[in-house]
């Protein structure tokens, strides 16, 4: 998208392309910038890749700690092709508003929950294919 001509201060443009692009790199010129410097901060590209999504997690436990009910211990077995996985948790099975991405690991010790309320947990794979289906959803009392 050609941007040379434009007049007005946008630090953080949106740009969406009108049909979608089958790309490998992508490259971003500056035309001019009055001090003589440009700086890129947080470039995204959002899509797709071409192969398949990871399969779901298996074996997917949640272990809520006797001695501090505010902390859960959550484990699953690996996942081939996954590089992270998405954890939702929320006080009941259909609000489940919070998520955690947690990066090449199969454990994550959860530390947020109240010590007097029931916490639910699902979780799904994720790779640059898309993301697997979600777990049923574990009760932690």
């Amino acid at each position: 998208m050609d941007k040379s001509r434009n007049k007005t201060d946008i630090p953080h443009d949106y740009l969406a392309l009108k049909t979608p692009l089958r790309t490998r790199y992508l490259k971003l010129e500056n035309v001019h910038m009055p001090t003589g410097k440009v700086a890129l901060s947080g470039l995204r590209v959002f899509g797709q890749g071409s192969g398949a999504r990871p399969a779901a997690v298996k074996d997917f436990v949640v272990l809520r700690t006797a001695t501090d009910k505010r902390s859960a211990w959550l484990r699953w077995a690996p996942v081939d092709g996954a590089y992270a996985c998405n954890i939702y948790t929320g006080l009941a099975p259909d609000k489940l508003y919070s998520c955690i991405m947690v990066h090449e690991a199969n454990d994550y010790y959860f530390k947020g929950m109240d010590k007097d309320l029931p916490y639910y947990f699902t979780i799904e794979a994720i790779n640059e294919n898309g993301v697997s289906g979600r777990t049923a959803v574990s009760k932690a009392e």
